[in-house]
C-alpha cells in the first residue's frame, strides 16, 4: 500500500494588530485589541472555519518593542489559549514559554493542564531568552551566554517530557464499586539529578489526552538546531528562500535521524507573512500604504536591534555596515541576524530598500501578491520539501487573515494540498505525529 500524500500544514501566529508594525492604525484596527481576549478569540475561529492546523502565539518576559509605536505581546500565553480552547473545538493551540526563566514543573502543569482542558490540542514552543531586559526583570545582571541556555533547555525539557510521563495512561481507575480511584503503582516519581534541576515528580495530575503535548521549537542558531534535532516534533524556522528553508530542513532531520528519530521527524514551519490584493497592484498599494505609516525612526531602531549595532551606524541610503557580527558576540538571536543578512546577500540593497523589504524591519520572508500568487509560493516551497507548511503572519488582523482564508486556501484545497475537513480533533492527528507512550524512556532522567 502506498503511502498517502504530504498533507500542508498551516498554522496561524497571532502577532496582536498584525505583522505589519502599523496595522493598529488601519481604520477598522482596534489599537486595545492586543490585550483583548475576544480579538483572539476572533482570530482562532476564523482559522478554524479554514481548517487550519494550530493557533501559535509568541511571548516575551520584557518589553521588547518600542512601545511609543506599535502594541506588545502582553498576554500570558497559556492563560490566553485556554479561552480561545473554549470557543474553540478542533484548532490546536499552541504557546510559547522559555527554559530560560521558568521551571520545569511549573512549565510541565500548565501545558498539561492545557492539553486537558482542549481536549488534546496543546503544544509547547521551546525557547530560550536572550535579551537583557528579560534577564533584569528576573534578579540578573546579564543574559546567561548562549550555550549556557541550550543546555539548560535541554535538561529542561528532558524533565518536563518526564513528567508528563509519569502517570501510566491507566493509571486512573475510578472504580466507584471498589472505591479504588487511583492505581499508585502506575504513578512513579522520576528523581530527577542534573545540572541544573533537581526535581522529585510525579506530576500530580494524569496523563493528557495526546500523551504529552506536541514539542515546537523556534531556533536557527546551531545550539538551537540541536535542541530541535533531540526534541522538537514541528519547527517554526526563519528563511528567505527555498534552498536555504530546504538546507535547514536536510541538517536537523539528518540530526534527528543520527539520534534514532527516524527519517523525517520534525515537520519544518517557515514564518510567512502575506499581503493580499485582488489584483498585485491592489496588494502592492496596501503595503505601501502600511509601511507608509510606520516612522523610520521605529523600523531603524528595529533594524539596529536585530542586528546587534548602535541605530547611528544605519543610513537610510547607504548599504548596510560591512563589517557585522552576531549580536552580543553571539550570546543574541541568531535566527533573525542571519535571515536579515540573507536578504542583502548578492544585492545591492540600501537600508531603505532592506527596510521596505522586512515591511518594518522584521525578520521572516514576505509575500505580496494575489491569492493565486501566494498559493503558487506555498506550492513551490512544499513539494520542493523546502516546507511541511507555513506559520502564517497576516498584514493585519483580521482582515488579512480572513484575505487568507477566503482567497488563499480554497486555491490549494482544489489543488489537493490542504484539507477541507479535520480528520482527528487533537493537535497531534492535525500533524500527522503518532501519540507517544509513557514506556517512551522519557520518564527517569538522572545526571
Amino acid at each position: 500500500m502506498s503511502a498517502p500524500p504530504r498533507q500542508l500544514h498551516l498554522n496561524v501566529n497571532i502577532l496582536h494588530s498584525g505583522f505589519i508594525p502599523s496595522a493598529w492604525r488601519l481604520p477598522d484596527a482596534d489599537p486595545l485589541a492586543f490585550i483583548d481576549a475576544a480579538h483572539y478569540v476572533k482570530a482562532a475561529q476564523i482559522a478554524e472555519a479554514a481548517k487550519f492546523d494550530a493557533v501559535f502565539l509568541a511571548d516575551n518576559a520584557s518589553i521588547i518593542e518600542q512601545i511609543d509605536f506599535r502594541p506588545i505581546t502582553a498576554l500570558e500565553p497559556t492563560v490566553l489559549l485556554a479561552a480561545v480552547a473554549a470557543a474553540t473545538t478542533r484548532i490546536g493551540v499552541i504557546g510559547t514559554a522559555s527554559t530560560s526563566y521558568n521551571e520545569p514543573y511549573n512549565i510541565a502543569r500548565r501545558f498539561a493542564t492545557l492539553d486537558h482542558v482542549s481536549g488534546g490540542r496543546a503544544g509547547w514552543n521551546i525557547v530560550t531568552t536572550a535579551d537583557a531586559g528579560s534577564a533584569r526583570n528576573f534578579g540578573l545582571d546579564a543574559t546567561p551566554d548562549h550555550a549556557g541556555r541550550y543546555a539548560r533547555a535541554d535538561e529542561f525539557t528532558e524533565v518536563v517530557k518526564a513528567l508528563w510521563n509519569s502517570w501510566d495512561d491507566d493509571a486512573v481507575v475510578g472504580d466507584k464499586q471498589s472505591g479504588r480511584f487511583i492505581d499508585e503503582a502506575k504513578v512513579k516519581p522520576i528523581a530527577h539529578r542534573g545540572k541544573y534541576f533537581r526535581v522529585q515528580g510525579p506530576l500530580n495530575l494524569p496523563r493528557t489526552p495526546q500523551g504529552q503535548p506536541v514539542l515546537v521549537q523556534a531556533g536557527g542558531s546551531g545550539d538551537g538546531r540541536e535542541l530541535a534535532a533531540r526534541h522538537a516534533e514541528a519547527v517554526f524556522s526563519a528563511a528567505h528562500t527555498q534552498e536555504e528553508s530546504l538546507a535547514y530542513s536536510r541538517a536537523i532531520n539528518e540530526r534527528a535521524a543520527a539520534l534514532g528519530r527516524g527519517p523525517h521527524a520534525v515537520k519544518i514551519l517557515p514564518g510567512l507573512a502575506t499581503i493580499i490584493g485582488a489584483t498585485e497592484a491592489e496588494a502592492l498599494r496596501r503595503r505601501d500604504e502600511l509601511i507608509d505609516m510606520i516612522p523610520w525612526s521605529y523600523s531603524l531602531k528595529r533594524l539596529a536591534g536585530t542586528l546587534g549595532i548602535p541605530v547611528e551606524r544605519l543610513h537610510l541610503d547607504q548599504p548596510l555596515p560591512s563589517d557585522l557580527a552576531l549580536p552580543a558576540g553571539g550570546n543574541g538571536n541568531h535566527t533573525f541576524f542571519h535571515a536579515t543578512l540573507s536578504l542583502v546577500q548578492g544585492r545591492r540593497h540600501t537600508v531603505r530598500d532592506l527596510i521596505r523589504a522586512l515591511c518594518g524591519g522584521g525578520g521572516h520572508r514576505v509575500l505580496v501578491g494575489t491569492p493565486e500568487q501566494i498559493a503558487d509560493e506555498i506550492e513551490a516551497w512544499f513539494k520542493a520539501g523546502a516546507a511541511d507548511g507555513f506559520n502564517l503572519m497576516p498584514d493585519a488582523f483580521p482582515s488579512g487573515l480572513q484575505d487568507f482564508t477566503d482567497g488563499v486556501v480554497p486555491i490549494l484545497q482544489r489543488r489537493g494540498l490542504f484539507r477541507r475537513e479535520y480528520e482527528g480533533r487533537t493537535l497531534r492527528e492535525h500533524f500527522g505525529l503518532a501519540r507517544p507512550g509513557a514506556d517512551n524512556g522519557d520518564r527517569v532522567r538522572a545526571a
